[in-house]
């Protein structure tokens, strides 16, 4: 039986969510305990005096439109952290349970795990075959203990995709074993679709998706958890009842609109054009030993001398990720694409 419910934790599944005030848009309000009046400078259309609306109707509705799920299977949270922890407070016992993690990759699936006291058994992606998912190494570290198995494609930060034939015989290995967390956070600059159409195949898999990078929100902080509607109903129960600002709702609705969805579409294809432009000159420099093949809005440089390389480009007035202390990354930076002016800002600092 694969029920993803069964591998939460028993107490969480007991739980009785606090009760916030009753939502009544129709009725004024007096129930809440909140000031009547806006404060100076209030432009929001709510108003910043009332607290916003739980998992709000119109932006879930909105959001499960853009990744072609039901509302009902979408949970909205300040960003993929937020999903990534109450996944691990749900599922990952202290002193107990574990994640796996496939590094170098995001941090916070370990550092969620670790805050909880949870195990983390790290399966190392194969650096001689590009960075490959050691998949033999992974099935067989699927000890029953394990409860989440995160895989990041397009992978934050050796930029490579998962090939979905591994990623579904993951998710058939972990049937009734664990949950298979996918987090697509920069799906939109890949090729592949992306697994949400996958949901109701896999009860076990859980997909993560962002504002932050290809529709520009980074700062609002909106992410979405998609899953099965039993389960997005169980961590409904532990998110914070008020998890989401007006003004991030606000803002999310407004890039979610015809017009500026169409905007961020564009410049989706403007940073992919750019990637392949920026790799192509990056490989020919002597400075540099190689460039990665990229399917996100970076790419993964390794230099000849790194620190060199970091010092010149912070020279010209721009910051790039330093990675060298991570495994397996002993030379290697991360680039964000940017605008056709600051790449080329880049490219003369290293050329």
């Amino acid at each position: 039986m694969n029920d993803p419910l069964s591998l939460a934790r028993p107490e969480i599944l007991a739980l009785k969510a606090y009760e916030h005030a009753a939502w009544d848009p129709s009725l004024e309000r007096l129930h809440a305990n909140e000031s009547p009046w806006r404060v100076p400078g209030d432009d929001s259309s709510a108003g910043l005096n009332r607290y916003p609306e739980p998992q709000p109707r119109e932006l879930v509705t909105a959001l499960a439109a853009l990744y072609g799920v039901t509302p009902a299977q979408l949970l909205v949270g300040r960003g993929s952290d937020e999903a990534i922890d109450l996944l691990t407070r749900a599922f990952c016992a202290a002193g107990r349970d574990a994640v796996i993690v496939c590094p170098p990759t995001f941090g916070m699936y370990a550092v969620a795990a670790r805050i909880q006291g949870a195990g983390v058994v790290a399966v190392p992606l194969r650096r001689d075959d590009a960075y490959a998912l050691d998949l033999p190494a992974l099935l067989a570290a699927l000890a029953p203990a394990v409860r989440l198995v995160h895989l990041c494609t397009p992978n934050n930060p050796t930029v490579n995709e998962i090939p979905e034939a591994q990623v579904l015989q993951v998710l058939r290995a972990c049937e009734g074993r664990a949950l298979v967390v996918v987090d697509e956070a920069y799906g939109e600059f890949a090729l592949h679709p992306g697994y949400a159409p996958r949901l109701a195949e896999f009860p076990h898999l859980v997909v993560l998706k962002t504002l932050s990078k290809a529709h520009g929100l980074a700062g609002a902080r909106v992410g979405s958890l998609l899953a099965s509607p039993q389960l997005v109903a169980m961590l409904r129960k532990i998110i914070p009842p008020y998890a989401m600002a007006q003004p991030t709702v606000e803002a999310a609705m407004k890039v979610l609109q015809p017009a500026a969805q169409a905007i961020a579409r564009s410049r989706v294809a403007a940073t992919i054009a750019e990637r392949g432009r920026l790799a192509t000159v990056l490989a020919a420099l002597p400075a540099v030993l190689r460039v990665w093949p990229s399917a996100a809005n970076f790419l993964l440089v390794e230099f000849r001398d790194a620190g060199a390389a970091l010092q010149a480009i912070a020279g010209v007035g721009l910051l790039v990720r330093d990675l060298r202390s991570q495994p397996g990354l002993g030379a290697a930076l991360r680039l964000t694409i940017g605008t056709p002016e600051q790449n080329e800002r880049l490219l003369r600092s290293l050329a």
